[in-house]
C-alpha cells in the first residue's frame, strides 16, 4: 500500500519505440512518485502480456497506469496534434473500462499544450490499423478515437488489481488527415512534439489520486 512517505507508482504504457523517446525526454522533474515508463510492443497481445507481467511485481502492485501514444481519430474534424481523453475504452468482447479523472486530466492537458484541442469520449480498440469505412463504421458505435493497446492495457491493470486508470492518445491519423507512416510526414512530427510536452499533466493526474478524500 502506498504510504505518505512512499506514494503508490506510476505505470505509463506506450506500444511503439518513438512514444517512449518522446515521453523518456519529457519533463520528469515534477512527479509526484515513482514512475516506470513501458514500451509494450504493437498490439493488443503484447500490450497485455507486457502489463500483466509488470504489474505481478509486488513494487507496482498498486500503481495507477495511464495507457498513451498515438492514435487515429474517429471524429471528422480532427487534425494530427489533437489529444484523446478517455471517459472509457471499449476492448473485444464489449469489454468496457470506465477511466478515473478525466476532468482533471483535461485541465492539465490544456495547461500543458495550451492551444490544442482536447477531445473526451469513448476510446475503441482494433488489432490493425482502421482505415476508410471501418472509420466511419466506429465512429458511428459513439468512439471518438481508435488504438490497438489501450482498451486490453488498461483491462490487464484492472485484472491485476482494483486500481486508477485512464487512457490519453494524440491523434496522428485523422478522417482527413490519413497518414502512411508515423514520423515522415507533418502529422507525425506534430503528434511526437504533444506527446512530448504531456508529461507534466500526466503527473498532475497521478498526484490528484493520491490527495485525501472528503
Amino acid at each position: 500500500m502506498a504510504t505518505a512517505s512512499a506514494p503508490a507508482p506510476l505505470l505509463i504504457a506506450c506500444a511503439l519505440g518513438i512514444e517512449r523517446l518522446a515521453l523518456r525526454s519529457g519533463d520528469r522533474g515534477s512527479a509526484g512518485g515513482p514512475v516506470t515508463v513501458l514500451r509494450t510492443g504493437m498490439g493488443p497481445k503484447a500490450a497485455e502480456r507486457a502489463v500483466t507481467r509488470l504489474l505481478s511485481d509486488s513494487a507496482l502492485a498498486d500503481a495507477a497506469v495511464l495507457a498513451t501514444g498515438f492514435c487515429a481519430g474517429l471524429s471528422p474534424g480532427m487534425h494530427p496534434g489533437d489529444l484523446v481523453v478517455a471517459e472509457e475504452t471499449r476492448g473485444p468482447g464489449g469489454i468496457v473500462t470506465p477511466c478515473v479523472g478525466t476532468e482533471r486530466l483535461v485541465k492539465e492537458l490544456m495547461r500543458a499544450v495550451p492551444g490544442r484541442t482536447v477531445h473526451t469520449g469513448p476510446l475503441t480498440g482494433s488489432d490493425h490499423v482502421v482505415r476508410g469505412q471501418e472509420r466511419s463504421d466506429l465512429f458511428a458505435t459513439g468512439a471518438i478515437a481508435v488504438d490497438m493497446e489501450s482498451a486490453v492495457t488498461l483491462h490487464a491493470a484492472m485484472r491485476s488489481g482494483r486500481r486508477p486508470v485512464a487512457a490519453v492518445r494524440v491523434v496522428v491519423d485523422a478522417p482527413e488527415h490519413e497518414l502512411v507512416r508515423i514520423g515522415t510526414v507533418r502529422g507525425g512530427i506534430s503528434a511526437f512534439l504533444v506527446l512530448h510536452a504531456v508529461l507534466p499533466a500526466y503527473y498532475e493526474w497521478h498526484r490528484s489520486l493520491l490527495l485525501p478524500r472528503r
